[in-house]
């Protein structure tokens, strides 16, 4: 993508509104504009971030045997009443009216109408185990929304739900979605810890919140030195096989937010104290939701029992902002290179000259006929504008060309993380991006 046509409205000046990092940086690089309070619309950059994302989130989802589906924004308040929930979940619920009167809501969350769709096709213990996600954009009505997207009005999340039998079925469907969690959160590039944690207005009896450790953090954490070491990718997990002892590797070693810290359990000196961002919960209710709706299937005697149910949540919009929070510097967003929305920033320090243009046009033809994605800056710029808005934007390599480093026969390649920048011929830096 030439720059030049992209559409990326940079800031030059930090929004008085943006509290927090990466709200100022989201705004300042041309990812989201706000169209209301709390709800944003996604433009060119940050949407290729948030599909990114998406994409890890869902092949991490379908490795652990979920299966996809997709369920509507606009739920029947009849499922919510029967649930016992319409009335209790309070002013954060978007209540509206059709056309006809019918009592209607923008889903904040789905166990209803997931509860619903397996009770109309689900009957026997046969069609158990079952474990199904959506992708979809959700609704809560935050008294203050603030945060950019890390606390908006609307925004997407992954959700999975878990149907089992009896609670030991539930549990192996917990534990699976503990080691994608993992696996996922380590493939986007974070350190996530798993902590105990309260269910919230969802219920359930086990639940684990998913924390990201970030300098810039919402909220204090504490866990084992030993926690933030472990590789989730060292080794392929087997879901078909038994989890526990995975699961049980990463919960006997302490780690509590800080409404659950006892500072009695973990000795001093093995305890680290952090900042941390919540980006996933997991939670067993049990019976919660398929015993106020029906949602039973007969055993091998025959006799109907309510089934066993999990329900486990990724906040893949909220994801975009948490990556920034903990990846970042006094330039800009630093982005892994997982999420980057685009792997390689090719910069042309003086366009108009023709061999520098004609050398960068022809490095952006290999670059793109390499599958590698490169966003090429051939505009009539500062060159200094122009290593602001990389930094700023902060794509994993930088393949800056000029006049001077072509008469020695050299580009200059920079690796965003870590600043290291190299003197290379031509070959030498398309070898080392393609590698």
């Amino acid at each position: 993508m030439r720059l030049s046509s992209f559409f990326m409205p940079t800031l030059k000046e930090v929004p008085s509104e943006a509290q927090i990092v990466s709200h100022r940086l989201m705004l300042r690089a041309g990812m989201i504009r706000q169209a209301s309070a709390g709800i944003y619309s996604w433009l060119p950059l940050g949407f290729r971030v948030l599909k990114k994302i998406e994409q890890i989130v869902r092949e991490e989802q379908d490795r652990a045997g979920a299966q996809e589906l997709l369920m509507p924004t606009i739920q029947s308040a009849d499922l919510w009443k029967q649930s016992g929930r319409y009335e209790d979940y309070g002013k954060e619920m978007l209540r509206i009216q059709d056309r006809h009167e019918r009592e209607m809501l923008y889903g904040p969350t789905n166990e209803e109408l997931i509860t619903d769709i397996f009770r109309s096709a689900c009957r026997s213990y046969r069609d158990l185990p079952k474990l199904l996600y959506h992708i979809q954009w959700k609704f809560r009505d935050e008294v203050r929304p603030r945060f950019g997207v890390m606390r908006g009005r609307e925004f997407l999340m992954k959700d999975s739900y878990s149907f089992d039998l009896d609670y030991a079925g539930a549990k192996r469907a917990y534990n699976k979605m503990f080691v994608a969690y993992l696996r996922t959160f380590a493939r986007l590039g974070l350190k996530a810890i798993p902590m105990e944690a309260e269910a919230g207005p969802i219920g359930g009896d086990l639940s684990h919140e998913f924390i990201i450790l970030a300098e810039t953090g919402e909220s204090a954490v504490f866990c084992h030195r030993d926690l933030p070491a472990f590789d989730v990718l060292e080794s392929e997990p087997d879901f078909a096989a038994d989890l526990e002892p995975m699961v049980r590797r990463w919960t006997s070693l302490y780690a509590a937010t800080d409404q659950k810290h006892d500072p009695g359990k973990c000795p001093k000196d093995q305890l680290i104290e952090a900042r941390g961002i919540e980006v996933g919960h997991i939670f067993y209710f049990g019976t919660k939701y398929s015993e106020p709706l029906g949602a039973a299937v007969s055993t091998q005697d025959g006799k109907p029992v309510p089934v066993h149910m999990g329900s486990y949540g990724i906040g893949v919009s909220r994801l975009v902002g948490a990556i920034i929070e903990a990846s970042h510097d006094d330039n800009g967003i630093v982005w892994p290179d997982a999420v980057a929305p685009f792997a390689v920033g090719l910069v042309n320090l003086k366009a108009g000259d023709p061999r520098t243009t004609g050398t960068c046009d022809d490095i952006y033809a290999k670059l793109r006929a390499q599958g590698i994605e490169v966003l090429y800056d051939d505009r009539d710029e500062r060159p200094g504008a122009k290593f602001a808005d990389m930094d700023l934007i902060g794509l994993p390599w930088q393949l800056v060309v000029g006049p001077r480093g072509l008469e020695r026969g050299q580009i200059e390649l920079k690796r965003r993380r870590t600043g290291e920048k190299q003197e290379l011929g031509l070959e030498a830096a398309l070898s080392r991006l393609a590698g």
